[in-house]
């Protein structure tokens, strides 16, 4: 008898992994608390790495689906100085392919083909040891049990409690979101200074981005050092008092970059948050984590390629294995392997964080020219 697996969440790592199952022919159960797969906005654009994200994707067997959606242009990177002057003008090559964008909505759908997904589904807990499995108890009193649960629901997971007493910690950047619509047409000089990728500039102990998604959308994303008990409660900040805020806060910087602060719609505070970089836990027989779940950090392209793999991975294991102590040991095998991945780019990209919005900003110009091709 196949053992009864449940995903918590429905995020890229999540689903890559239930599409590995479900290719092996291994029934899964995806549970994920949105009401509805577009219940709400499903965020901005992925880059893929090679090794990494496409190759979970090609586990997955949607790599070739992938390539059709993504954006290889989408690879290019400016970097101008407060003044407006340009730094740094990255083009991809022709046929480049090592790191392309993806609208999150576009991956979300590619992978929910063909997936059992369970909407509306909040686990509130979620208790090993139960003589039938694991029980997962929900936020409207029902309850289920499977052999397997793997906690694939994010920073903040209901799953991870089960294994672990870590929380994440606020790493004192905060980052404030807004975007632009038809870029394209309404703001041709914004859509011809962020180009066909990324935009960014970088001051002292702050940094503004500008990164352009499929359908002539624009995300824009301003970070800063600031203490978690000055920032305003989600959803209560009026929008233009934000504007305002930020404005100020960026005071001085060129016209052309302020005004992608000027013409931005709703704005959302996101303070960033990472667990360690050396998380692990003890054991825990019938549930274990991946992604942000595991290993959270900050969202400097890694995150989501790491979990991803994460997930097409366990699901290789889940599949190889025969009987219930052989999957026991491949998951035990596959939070070792996790671990030790997980743990190298968790603190590269805690690293990278404080070169990013630091005292000096020449340390974000020289990080990026660590990683580019020459």
């Amino acid at each position: 008898m196949r053992p009864r697996i449940a995903v918590i969440g429905g995020g890229p790592a999540g689903l890559v992994l239930a599409r590995v199952l479900h290719r092996h022919g291994h029934p899964v159960t995806v549970l994920e608390r949105d009401s509805a797969r577009d219940a709400r906005p499903p965020g901005g654009t992925l880059d893929l790495h090679e090794g990494l994200g496409q190759l979970a994707l090609q586990k997955a067997g949607v790599l070739a689906e992938f390539h059709t959606l993504s954006r290889p242009e989408g690879q290019a990177m400016r970097i101008l100085d407060v003044d407006g002057t340009v730094l740094r003008d990255w083009q991809p090559r022709e046929g480049e392919s090592a790191n392309p964008e993806i609208d999150r909505g576009q991956l979300r759908d590619l992978l929910l083909e063909q997936l059992d997904v369970r909407w509306g589904r909040a686990v509130t807990e979620v208790v090993p040891g139960s003589h039938d499995g694991v029980l997962v108890r929900f936020a409207d009193g029902r309850q289920e049990t499977f052999d397997l649960v793997i906690g694939a629901d994010g920073a903040w997971s209901r799953v991870r409690p089960a294994v672990s007493s870590v929380t994440p910690l606020y790493t004192g950047v905060t980052v404030v979101e807004t975007s632009l619509d038809d870029v394209d047409t309404r703001y041709p000089d914004l859509a011809r200074l962020v180009g066909d990728g990324s935009v960014a500039v970088y001051g002292v102990n702050r940094a503004l981005v500008a990164q352009r998604n499929s359908g002539g959308h624009v995300k824009v994303y301003a970070r800063f050092r600031a203490p978690l008990d000055q920032l305003p409660e989600s959803g209560r900040a009026d929008a233009e008092a934000e504007r305002s805020s930020l404005l100020a806060l960026f005071d001085g910087w060129a016209a052309p970059v302020l005004d992608l602060l000027r013409h931005g719609t709703a704005f959302a505070h996101r303070p960033l948050y990472t667990l360690p970089a050396s998380h692990t836990w003890p054991h825990v027989r019938g549930v274990t984590l991946l992604g942000d779940a595991a290993h959270l950090m900050p969202p400097l392209g890694a995150g989501a390629n790491i979990a991803m793999l994460d997930g097409a991975e366990l699901a290789e294991s889940i599949a190889a294995a025969s009987g219930p102590e052989d999957l026991d040991k491949a998951v035990r095998a596959f939070e070792e392997q996790m671990w030790a991945r997980a743990g190298k780019w968790a603190k590269i990209t805690i690293a990278g964080l404080e070169r990013l919005v630091g005292p000096d900003p020449s340390e974000a110009i020289a990080l990026f020219d660590d990683v580019q091709p020459s």
